[in-house]
């Protein structure tokens, strides 16, 4: 099942007057600026390319990269950091097609990537036989262009004929691509083929000559959030602007995307979702030679994962009672059968095919070429599962893994037998596992040698307790020998949202630039994340919000209260969402930390559904068009709530220039307050990158050496240096 999402499911130099840097200590006129501030004052620098804003972005830049860059440690790490991103003792993931697994990769040669393939029996191989397909670098440099790789969706009818792709090109690293048709026959671009404008769109193959298309079709096109409303199917051979409309969304849905399945008698069912708010969706169905859509009779608050054995599985974010059919809870993963819908285009009978425990979670269902898997996670700890429907009701089995870590479907297609695991913990390098249909026997494909020294570290799981009572899970990374007595350099990173689980995994750059100096990495599995399924993310939605920033707290106070550390020696790191949770933990407890890296926020959250995607997430953090939401708002606004008198550690602020999904403006406006009331703080804006902020290897190891060169100072003392 091909099903595209463009959706928000673990991140240059002019005058202008600086800031202070961090060392210096500026009593700020409190009364004056308290006086009136006026929250649209700043409003220029929401003009992401506007001249005054990036001499402003550009003077931050250069203060901020002449203080950390010159600091002891940044060489150091900034190497360290690239040595592990480019190095070649990667796992190359890829995906298989007709016996050929495809790969992209990136190295300090290959700086924007290479796009390869080999046989499956020399990927098995410690040195594959690699055969470039499309060199990204070259691309870029023939035409001119900052591109940027962002994907392709291969497609082929039958076993047997040639496949055809639709290569994502990116300037800079925007969601905003191009599309263009490429063959991998011929590894080339096809000469007439389709091309897409660049836009914020998505494409599924429909046929080899047909495509649904949903993007920017001119004025008045788009919804609230930026993205399309409007599917057409567009024929090969004409042009895209008499593509023939067969969906239409509102302007007030998040988005409406193009989505086909492929069934395992080989035909494709074309359809559409549209995501009327970030949580729910209609699915349509647009049968053969009829013009009205049909709609699924599914509940609002569902997610579709393929077709398996004839039964269409699917797995629920909400508790449902379909009429007449019994009832079905929240995290619950069902099926129908498919060609009972299609032919009679109702409700079949519906069956329960998982039911998680209250300690687990559904984290994914893929399905290959005669097996359905299932990975959940078990007090977050992973776990994977074999599906398989019989005359009793659906039935699972174990899979055998090498530990109590995290473990993900790497690979799995309907039309490929190959299935790729990966296993990962904290301290254990990534493998590649093969999972054999046919006997259900486990063996390592590939494996990592170790990337940064771990003798002497061991991991543990604590709980805390929040401020209703309720026990929130942590991981904790650090020394055999960790004196209690809370001196301990100590990073706690979160999230926090949109069902986005935080789970144990191994960076050779924490590792390397943290763990080996003498740190501590925490991970916070707070409220508002997916590690006990949909209530725990809808326990922190719209104006019960505050339930994950008092687990965050609870989080850094347990620590604090179990000797591990001090708020001297604590820092807190987290990006988008988790950039929104530093902003507000910044506010609300300034006390608590002496660091807080602040990656690609969400700061001014009563302005943020007027920029860029925003407005596709009012239903994870409430609309400030909604009294009673807005009034919850202002009480957490970050941007808002920023008050001079607060005893602030120093804030690093991390953001892109590029980035189209969370407006650069939020990190610019509250960092020019830090400015205005002369309190320190640092600030990088990568002009590249988009939401990840990097768009290569090195701009990655840069903007990790600049944050852990950040950390080190504000967190060890100079003797620990």
């Amino acid at each position: 099942m091909r099903l595209i999402l463009a959706f928000f499911s673990a991140f240059a130099l002019a005058a202008c007057v600086a800031g202070p840097t961090p060392e210096t200590l500026v009593t700020p006129d409190i009364t004056a600026q308290a006086a009136a501030f006026d929250p649209d004052s700043h409003l220029w620098l929401e003009a992401v390319e506007g001249k005054d804003a990036l001499a402003w972005v550009e003077a931050q830049n250069a203060r901020t990269l002449a203080d950390l860059t010159a600091d002891p440690n940044y060489a150091g790490f900034e190497a360290a950091a690239l040595d592990a991103l480019n190095s070649s003792e990667r796992i190359p993931y890829g995906t298989v097609r007709d016996g050929l697994v495809y790969n992209f990769w990136q190295d300090t040669t290959n700086v924007r990537g290479l796009w390869r393939r080999t046989t499956l029996a020399s990927y098995a191989t410690d040195t594959p036989d690699w055969e470039t397909i499309l060199d990204f670098d070259k691309l870029a440099a023939d035409e001119g262009q900052n591109w940027v790789y962002k994907g392709a969706d291969c497609f082929r009818p039958k076993a047997g004929d040639t496949y055809r792709c639709l290569i994502s090109l990116s300037n800079g690293g925007k969601d905003a691509v191009i599309n263009r048709e490429f063959d991998l026959e011929t590894k080339s671009f096809v000469d007439g083929g389709f091309v897409t404008p660049e836009a914020k769109q998505g494409l599924a193959w429909a046929s080899p000559d047909t495509l649904l298309v949903t993007t920017d079709w001119g004025e008045g096109t788009l919804t609230e959030s930026g993205y399309p409303f409007i599917v057409k199917r567009w024929s090969r051979g004409t042009p895209l602007a008499d593509a023939a409309e067969l969906l239409r969304g509102a302007p007030t849905d998040v988005g409406v995307w193009p989505m086909t399945i492929k069934l395992e008698d080989g035909r494709v069912l074309q359809g559409a979702v549209q995501a009327e708010t970030f949580f729910t969706s209609k699915y349509f169905w647009f049968p053969d030679g009829e013009t009205a859509a049909v709609q699924w009779p599914l509940p609002p608050m569902v997610s579709v994962n393929g077709v398996y054995k004839g039964q269409l599985l699917f797995s629920l974010q909400q508790d449902w009672t379909p009429e007449g059919r019994g009832a079905f809870k929240a995290g619950d993963l069902v099926a129908f059968n498919l060609e009972d819908f299609l032919k009679k285009r109702q409700l079949p009978k519906v069956e329960l095919a998982f039911r998680p425990s209250a300690t687990q979670a559904v984290d994914g269902v893929a399905v290959a070429k005669g097996a359905a898997l299932l990975a959940i996670s078990d007090n977050v700890v992973g776990k994977v599962l074999r599906l398989e429907p019989s005359a009793s009701g659906w039935t699972t089995a174990p899979i055998e893994l090498p530990g109590s870590g995290q473990v993900g479907i790497a690979f799995a297609d309907e039309d490929e037998t190959a299935v790729f695991l990966n296993y990962e913990d904290f301290l254990t390098p990534s493998s590649l596992l093969n999972y054999d249909i046919a006997s259900s026997a486990v063996t390592t494909l590939k494996s990592l040698p170790a990337k940064f020294d771990t003798a002497g570290l061991r991991v543990d799981q604590f709980f805390a307790t929040s401020k209703d009572g309720t026990r929130v899970p942590y991981f904790i990374v650090h020394r055999e020998d960790m004196k209690l007595d809370g001196t301990t350099p100590t990073l706690l990173y979160g999230y926090g949202g949109f069902q986005v689980s935080m789970t144990p995994g191994y960076s050779p750059v924490t590792g390397r630039l943290w763990l080996e100096k003498g740190g501590a990495y925490v991970l916070a599995n707070i409220r508002g994340g997916g590690e006990f399924g949909p209530n725990w993310h809808q326990a922190g939605l719209k104006q019960n919000r505050q339930r994950i920033y008092d687990d965050f707290i609870a989080v850094g106070e347990d620590l604090v209260a179990r000797g591990i550390t001090s708020p001297e020696h604590l820092g807190i790191m987290g990006g988008s969402n988790g950039g929104l949770l530093m902003g507000v933990i910044l506010n609300q407890r300034p006390d608590l930390w002496n660091a807080v890296v602040v990656q690609v926020p969400l700061l001014d959250m009563l302005r943020y559904h007027l920029l860029l995607a925003g407005a596709s997430w009012v239903g994870e953090y409430g609309s400030p068009d909604v009294p009673e939401e807005r009034a919850f708002l202002e009480t957490i606004s970050p941007y808002q709530n920023f008050e001079a008198s607060k005893p602030y550690p120093v804030p690093f602020f991390v953001t892109s220039t590029k980035d189209d999904r969370v407006h650069p403006g939020h990190a610019r406006k509250m960092a020019k307050r830090f400015e205005e009331a002369g309190l320190p703080f640092l600030y990088f804006e990568n002009t590249d990158g988009g939401h990840a902020a990097a768009a290569d290897q090195t701009a990655r190891a840069k903007r990790s050496a600049l944050e852990f060169t950040y950390l080190t100072r504000q967190l060890f003392s100079k003797t620990e240096e």
